[in-house]
Parts: structure tokens; C-alpha cells; sequence
């Protein structure tokens, strides 16, 4: 009689749910067995693991620094520094997405985005996709948008809302969400361009006839202290999409630019790290380039600028901008350069463009080299390798 007294005890360590099913499962489980084997995981109704709880397995850092995202207790820490995306390493069309999360601090700022492009837009620290917002209460709510679950696409996606105020956001039929430090449970489902939201066990909001409707999914860094558990995907059949409605997938890119600090760069003149944006403060100018040296080699880099024109170099290979000056955006706008350094041939497209082609013979291994004539403004500095051509 003690022996069982002391194995009901242990078995008191598992929660209601299993101590439930222990009461309808003596006649044919062995206690002692039950009681010291641990809890396990269960895959039910075919959701599995999209973060297991331990690293990052499966997860790309898309423009952020090592330290903004950690596992620690079985949960996804994001320190919210800098702004920026962590993404998954494959795409997802069709499927049902359900995750817990909190923020830290009030006011926090955070979000889930789905159907996402490889990287970020031009100009910005976001991707193309459908942003499921992840705000803390204490941030407030207004005509233009709410803390309690609102969708919207961004940067060129699109979406129709349902329950709208005018504009492409979905706006949520009830205030359901909890305030920090209180978890927040999500399940978001996207179907054949649709997509739909439940904050703690209720459906609010809904948007359908998005494009993208296939692609990445994405955790956002945005300022706020924020923390992920349970998170997990029930992945559905697919269903035939356009291929305007796929994203752009994976290009190799990887971020030259943590968005903490220059680590990785060398310097002359004055350069600030401010947030997703690197900034040549001087005056008169200065140098950066990358302290690691790279063969045939992709490039991406956004850049602004109301002064002159900054200068590429790569392995000998220099792009000046002033004879491409059309083909720029108006006034202080963003632009998106693409260079490609191969062994024979150098290109340069400047917001999706290709404006330059030179063909000379380089041995590639180099660093990459941007040059400042005066206060310059750069943002998305990519780097993927290329086969030699």
C-alpha cells in the first residue's frame, strides 16, 4: 500500500491531462514504468515542431546580429536589437501555424510574417509578405491600427482585409490579447491565399486574396524584448499557385552588416551603426570595406544619399555611379544595387535594372570596397558566392 501511495505521488508530477489518462489506463500500464519515464513531446493531429525548443535548427538569421535571437528554457528570445527577421530555411504555401508568445516590456513591438521573400525589401528592414502584428497592450490602439492582432501586407505584397477601415489592413472583431509579462497564444492559418487569425482561442481577424501566397515564414525583431514557445506548423496539401503568388526563393544571400556594430568592416572617416541603417556621417567622406575577402561574388546594397554619389570597388573592378545617375530614384529615395563579380564578366542592375555589363578578367579575391564623398546612408548589405563565368 506505501508503494502505491509513493507511485501516485510521482505520477501527481505530470498535469491533469496525463494524470487523466493514467486513471483510465491501471488495468493495463505498469505504474512503475509510467512513472519514471519522462514527458515526451506528442506530434498530434499532425503538427510538428517549426522550433525545437533547443536552437535554431531550421531557422536562417535573415539581417540581424547573433545576439538578437537566443534559446533558453525551451523558448525563442528575441532581444528586439536591431530591427530585423529571422526566417525559415524552407517555404510554406498552405498550413496551420500556432504559437505562444509574450512580450517582455510594455509598448513592445514584435510580428510574424508569412509568405515572405528570402530578404529584406529595398530600403527597409522587412520583407515583402503578410505581417501578423505581435504588439504589447501599452502600445495602444487607434483608428489606424489595434494591439490585439491586426494582418497587413507590406512592402508589395497584397491582401483584401476582412472587417477594414478603408485601407489593406485587417483589423481584429475583438480585444483578446494579454499584456506583458502574460503569454499570448496565436493560431494562424493560411489556405489558398487566405489567411485568418485566432488570439487565445477565438477567431478575429482575416484577410484573403494575398500575393504572395506561398514563401517564408518570418519572426521579427523590432524594438521590443519578446519570447516564443510551443510553436509548431501542420503543414497542408498544396493547391495550384501563379507563380507571381510564389516569393522569391532562397538566393544564397547572407548580411554583411550585423546591425549592432561594425564588426567585420575596417573604416576611414566617420561611420555609424544605427540600427538596420549604416550610416557615413562625415562630411568629407570616408572608406569601408569587408575584412573577409571573397571570390566570384553577388552583391547587394541599398543606399540613399542628397550628397555625391558614392564609388564600388571589387578586386580592382570599380562601378561609378554618375554615368547610370537615371536610372536612380528621385531625390532622397532608396536604391537597391546588384553587382555580380565573376571571372570574366562584372554587371551592375540598380533597382532591378541592368545598367552596366564590363568585361574583364579579374581574379577574384577580394574585399568589397564602398567609397564616401559625403554623408551617405546604406541599409541590406548582402554577399552570396557565385560559380566563376
Amino acid at each position: 500500500m506505501r508503494i502505491f501511495f509513493v507511485l501516485m505521488l510521482i505520477i501527481g508530477i505530470f498535469d491533469d491531462h496525463a494524470a487523466a489518462q493514467t486513471r483510465f489506463s491501471f488495468g493495463t500500464t505498469n505504474l512503475l514504468d509510467f512513472a519514471l519515464v519522462p514527458p515526451v513531446y506528442q506530434e498530434e493531429d499532425g503538427f510538428k515542431r517549426l522550433f525545437n525548443g533547443k536552437n535554431l535548427d531550421g531557422w536562417q538569421r535573415v539581417n540581424t546580429a547573433q545576439s538578437t535571437w537566443s534559446v533558453k528554457d525551451g523558448m525563442l528570445i528575441c532581444t528586439g536589437k536591431p530591427t530585423g527577421e529571422l526566417r525559415t530555411e524552407r517555404m510554406y504555401q498552405n498550413f496551420i501555424l500556432e504559437v505562444e508568445w509574450r512580450h517582455m516590456k510594455p509598448k513592445g513591438n514584435a510580428g510574424i510574417f508569412v509568405w515572405a521573400d528570402d530578404i529584406t525589401s529595398k530600403g527597409v528592414p522587412f520583407h515583402r509578405s503578410i505581417e501578423i502584428q505581435v504588439l504589447e497592450n501599452a502600445y495602444g490602439n487607434t483608428r489606424g491600427y489595434t494591439t490585439h492582432g491586426d494582418i497587413f501586407p507590406i512592402h508589395g505584397a497584397k491582401m483584401t482585409p476582412v472587417n477594414g477601415r478603408g485601407g489593406s489592413r485587417a483589423f481584429p472583431t475583438e480585444n483578446r490579447s494579454n499584456p506583458s509579462p502574460q503569454w499570448n497564444h496565436y493560431r494562424i492559418e493560411c489556405r489558398e491565399g487566405n489567411v485568418s487569425l485566432s488570439v487565445n482561442g477565438k477567431l478575429v481577424t482575416q484577410g484573403k486574396k494575398c500575393s504572395p501566397s506561398k514563401g517564408y515564414i518570418c519572426i521579427e525583431s523590432e524594438g521590443g524584448v519578446a519570447h516564443y514557445r510551443n510553436m509548431k506548423i501542420k503543414v497542408l496539401e498544396d493547391t495550384p499557385v501563379e507563380k507571381s503568388d510564389i516569393a522569391i526563393a532562397d538566393r544564397g544571400f547572407n548580411t554583411l552588416y550585423n546591425g549592432i556594430d561594425l564588426s567585420g568592416f575596417k573604416t576611414t572617416g566617420m561611420w555609424r551603426s544605427n540600427d538596420w541603417r549604416l550610416n557615413c556621417v562625415s562630411g568629407d567622406g570616408g572608406e569601408l570595406s569587408t575584412k573577409q575577402k571573397f571570390g566570384a561574388t553577388r552583391f547587394i546594397v541599398d543606399f540613399r544619399t542628397s550628397e555625391k554619389l558614392p564609388r564600388f570597388q571589387f578586386a580592382g573592378c570599380e562601378f561609378e555611379l554618375d554615368s547610370v545617375k537615371a536610372t536612380l530614384a528621385k531625390g532622397n529615395g532608396w536604391n537597391r544595387l546588384e553587382f555580380q563579380f565573376g571571372e570574366k564578366k562584372q554587371t551592375l542592375a540598380i533597382n532591378g535594372e541592368p545598367v552596366v555589363e564590363k568585361s574583364e578578367i579579374l581574379d577574384p579575391n577580394g574585399e568589397l570596397k564602398i567609397i564616401c564623398d559625403g554623408p551617405t546612408e546604406f541599409a541590406n548589405l548582402y554577399v552570396g558566392q557565385i560559380n566563376a563565368k
